[in-house]
């Protein structure tokens, strides 16, 4: 799939909406939930992304229901947006999944990144013992 990758916001999005409908309220804090707080949408970042991935036809309006005297509109994903966030997910897995492969296996005397006592980063090798030259 050529599809390019998602920004993070309509990942969190798509997966909020993926166990089913929900109105703008319960996205914003599903979304912050599963970003363990990082991602904090603002309705007006929601509701323009939700009209985005409408017209993509990832998501569709639900339905509507009037609670304390206003509407709230409930959105739900489609086959197509189920179909991306699942893509998205396997993308993002396969490269998780590279990332931890490297990391496990580093080369002996590769270079290593580390925290220096000045509070830079510094550069070390690995010396013939496996420690930091």
């Amino acid at each position: 799939m050529s599809e390019r990758s998602m920004q993070e916001p309509t990942f969190l999005i798509l997966t909020a909406l993926a166990a089913g409908p929900q109105h703008g309220y319960g996205v914003i804090n599903d979304v912050r939930e599963i970003s363990d707080g990082r991602v904090r949408l603002r309705a007006g970042t929601l509701y323009a992304a939700l009209d985005r991935l409408q017209s993509e036809g990832l998501v569709a309006a639900d339905r509507e229901e009037v609670v304390d005297g206003r509407l709230r509109r409930y959105y739900r994903l489609t086959v197509d947006g189920a179909g991306r966030l699942a893509a998205e997910a396997e993308r993002l897995r396969r490269h998780a999944e590279a990332a931890s492969a490297r990391l496990r296996v580093r080369p002996a005397g590769g270079a290593l990144f580390r925290r220096s006592p000045a509070g830079g980063t510094a550069l070390f090798r690995r010396g013939p013992a496996g420690g930091t030259a």
